[in-house]
């Protein structure tokens, strides 16, 4: 159980796709006119927020190039904790078609990944701009579509929540030193951690259904075989078996005319797909043969054969 090595990166995946959905945001500053004068495209970097104060302070100077410095963005995961609201069904199973076989894997494990997104800017201004690129997509989740196992093509849409924006103006010690205002977004990822994947699994390709006579059966030319209504009794029973009442209450499950009294298979029906990639999640649909012998047969599993 522990100790068999498999790895999905699904909090790699989370990271990345949580960081890319900010990697394209950009300020952009005017005249009097209203004349675009600068772009400015906004870094992104992954880390936690007291290292990014630390740069930002390493050049208390006034003036500095602000594309170097400020305005910039950071984001960091901060907690991950079992979500038992999402729990689905433990013992269901994803299927996929393998190279020699079937892929199974067990369901996935709800977690809740916790972000924090950090917005660095020394005016209000940029600040602004940066929130309103951002807070309108989120009413209050945005919902990425991501592929979370490859190997099971196990594609899954994650809700990211925005939970809360707070603002702080770091300023402190005398006028030289740097203002930086910080916007704080948190945000709730639900995604799922994913159990190992079992490869190359059997696969039941073919289903054979024997009817076989009762060992009850004494009649010397059955003409079918009954199973009992459920008529006369108080509750629900198909017995395949001999009937006491007279044929309009019998149901007929085959018409027969096997001459032995007892034992041995007297009609067969055999299920096989219609495609070879039947294991695939598609409606691939499957034919149906019916056999029927007018001398019983015991088939023997092993062999594959009749006798």
């Amino acid at each position: 159980m522990f100790g068999t090595y498999f790895y999905h990166q699904t909090s790699r995946k989370m990271v990345v796709a949580f960081g890319s959905l900010f990697n394209s945001i950009e300020v952009r500053r005017t005249d009097s006119s209203d004349a675009v004068t600068e772009v400015i495209k906004i870094p992104l970097s992954y880390g936690p927020k007291d290292k990014m104060l630390v740069r930002i302070s390493q050049d208390p100077s006034l003036n500095p190039k602000v594309a170097l410095t400020v305005p910039r963005m950071g984001f960091e995961l901060t907690a991950m904790t079992y979500d038992g609201v999402r729990k689905l069904n433990t013992m269901s199973r994803n299927v996929k078609k393998g190279t020699t076989g079937l892929k199974k894997q067990f369901q996935p494990v709800p977690y809740t990944w916790d972000f924090s997104l950090y917005v660095f800017v020394k005016n209000a201004e940029d600040g602004t701009q940066i929130l309103e690129q951002i807070l309108p997509f989120f009413t209050p989740e945005f919902t990425v579509t991501m592929n979370l196992v490859s190997s099971m093509s196990e594609k899954r849409d994650i809700p990211l929540v925005l939970t809360s924006v707070t603002s702080e103006d770091t300023y402190e010690g005398d006028f030289a030193t740097r203002r930086s205002i910080i916007w704080t977004l948190s945000f709730l990822m639900k995604g799922y951690l994913y159990p190992s994947v079992a490869d190359n699994a059997k696969v039941i390709e073919t289903s054979v259904v024997d009817t076989h006579l009762m060992s009850s059966v004494t009649t010397a030319d059955p003409a079918y075989i009954v199973a009992e209504d459920s008529t006369p009794y108080a509750k629900n029973y198909m017995i395949l078996d001999s009937h006491p009442t007279d044929d309009a209450t019998r149901i007929r499950i085959l018409t027969e005319t096997s001459q032995a009294p007892t034992g041995g298979t007297v009609s067969r029906q055999t299920v096989v797909p219609t495609t070879t990639d039947a294991i695939d999640d598609e409606d691939f649909g499957f034919s149906e043969t019916f056999e029927f012998f007018e001398n019983p047969k015991t088939y023997d599993p092993v062999a594959g054969t009749d006798s």
